[in-house]
């Protein structure tokens, strides 16, 4: 069965989802990693929580890019389920223990959590509307990998 190509409420929904989301993480990686502490200085913060300063750059460029091929709906459920261990990590190694709100020192833990719960609803939604790099569905595939293996 193909993708639907009509306009339905779902697929636009999906799309701007997925724009929403692209355009935070673009946020989060540009705006505020990069433009406000810039790259040494959001390195220094990742080593001062006890993470090593290389990470900083590649939660960078990860974030960057992701949310750039998000906008652009390239590959979309794939990009948004490799982004959510960056945010996992953000609550683990840094935000978990600060508390709920993100205005507490160093920042809560509630923005990468709803990043992470949209990133899972975009993954399993799809690539909506206008994607440039539709993917294909996960259980589809997943599907189709067990019937290989177990099968």
């Amino acid at each position: 069965m193909s993708a639907p190509t009509s306009l339905t409420a779902e697929r636009v929904a999906t799309t701007l989802l997925r724009v929403s989301l692209g355009t935070m993480y673009l946020a989060h990686g540009i705006v505020l990693k990069l433009l406000t502490y810039g790259l040494p200085g959001t390195a220094a913060f990742f080593e001062s929580v006890g993470l090593p300063g290389w990470l900083a750059y590649v939660t960078f460029a990860a974030e960057a890019l992701g949310g750039a091929a998000l906008v652009l709906g390239i590959q979309a459920r794939w990009v948004a389920l490799a982004l959510t261990p960056f945010l996992v990590g953000a609550i683990v190694g840094v935000h978990g223990a600060n508390g709920w709100v993100f205005t507490a020192p160093n920042g809560g833990w509630e923005y990468p959590a709803y990043l992470v719960v949209l990133s899972f609803a975009q993954a399993l939604l799809g690539d909506g509307a206008f994607a440039l790099s539709p993917s294909r569905p996960l259980l589809r595939r997943a599907r189709r990998v067990a019937g290989r293996v177990f099968g």
